[in-house]
C-alpha cells in the first residue's frame, strides 16, 4: 500500500509525502519548503529516501538541497531539466519507471507548463502526481511550452483510468471553477462540483484529490470537444486544439 500525506505550504501549494508501507521507503513530491516536511517526518518517525520533482520552478524544488543535506535522500527528476533541478541524482524520461519499494511509478512527459515537466503515475495505487500540468478544473499556464504540447500532454492524462486520483500541486479549484462556469454554464456536474468545492473551502479543507473521471466531466480543458463549450466561446467549427488554445487564452485573461 501507498500512504499519501498532503502538506499545505506557502499560499496554495501542496507537498505530498509518500510511503510504501511494505518497505518503509519514503518520498516527497515537489518540496517547496523544508521545515513542514521535516516536521511530518519526525512526527511519523519516517526516513526520507527520495525527492520526486515534476519540474524546476522554485515552489517545487525550493527545499531540494536542504532536505538532501539533512536526510541523504536522492533527488529524482527529468533528464531534460537536469541543469535546472538542484542536486538531481536520477534522470528520468518518458516511459521510465521509478520504484519506491514495491510501488512502481510510470514517468510521463507532459511538456507545456514547462518544457521539462514530467508526472508520476502509479497504476497499482491509482494515483497521479501531476505537478502543474493538470489541476482540478484547470491546467497549467503555458510558461515555456506551446498549446500543442499541453494539449498532447493532457491527452495522455485523459487516457488514464477514470478512477485515477489526481494529486495536483496547487489549491486552485475554486478559482478554476469560476472560469469553468463562464464557458460551461449548463453543465450540471460542474455546478454540483462548484457547490462541493465552496463547502470544502469554507471548512478550510482541501479540494484534492480529484479523479480523472471527475475532470473528464467538469474540466473545460479536458472538454474542448464539447458542443456547449464551443457554442459559448463561438468556436463550433474549429479543431479541438484551436478550442483548447482559446480556452487557455481566455483563462489567462479571466478575472
Amino acid at each position: 500500500m501507498l500512504e499519501i500525506l498532503q502538506i499545505p505550504v506557502l499560499q496554495d501549494n501542496y507537498i505530498y509525502l509518500l510511503q510504501d508501507t511494505y518497505s518503509g521507503l519514503t518520498a516527497v513530491i515537489d518540496p517547496a519548503v523544508a521545515d513542514p516536511v521535516i516536521d511530518v517526518l519526525v512526527e511519523k518517525s519516517w526516513q526520507l529516501d527520495y525527492i520526486f520533482n515534476t519540474h524546476h520552478h522554485s515552489d517545487h524544488i525550493g527545499a531540494n538541497l536542504q532536505l538532501k543535506q539533512q536526510t541523504g535522500c536522492k533527488i529524482v527528476g527529468s533528464a531534460a531539466d537536469q541543469a535546472r533541478i538542484p542536486g538531481i541524482d536520477i534522470l528520468l524520461g518518458d516511459g521510465d519507471v521509478v520504484k519506491l519499494g514495491n510501488q512502481c511509478f510510470q514517468v510521463i512527459d507532459t511538456p507545456g507548463h514547462t518544457v521539462g515537466h514530467i508526472v508520476y503515475y502509479s497504476a497499482d495505487s491509482q494515483a497521479l502526481f501531476c505537478g502543474d500540468t493538470l489541476f482540478s478544473l484547470g491546467c497549467g499556464r503555458l510558461f515555456e511550452g506551446s498549446a500543442e504540447q499541453m494539449w498532447h500532454s493532457l491527452g495522455k492524462l485523459k487516457a488514464l483510468p477514470a478512477e485515477t486520483r489526481i494529486y495536483c500541486a496547487h489549491e486552485y479549484t475554486a478559482a478554476n471553477g469560476r472560469f469553468a462556469l463562464s464557458v460551461d454554464p449548463d453543465n450540471p456536474q460542474l455546478l454540483q462540483r462548484i457547490d462541493q468545492v465552496a463547502e470544502l473551502r469554507q471548512q478550510n479543507r482541501p479540494t484534492l484529490p480529484s479523479t480523472i473521471g471527475l475532470e473528464l466531466a467538469t474540466n473545460p480543458f479536458f472538454r474542448a470537444h464539447d458542443l456547449g463549450i464551443r457554442s459559448t466561446i463561438g468556436m463550433t467549427d474549429q479543431s479541438d486544439l484551436a478550442v483548447f488554445r482559446q480556452l487557455r487564452l481566455l483563462k489567462d485573461q479571466f478575472r
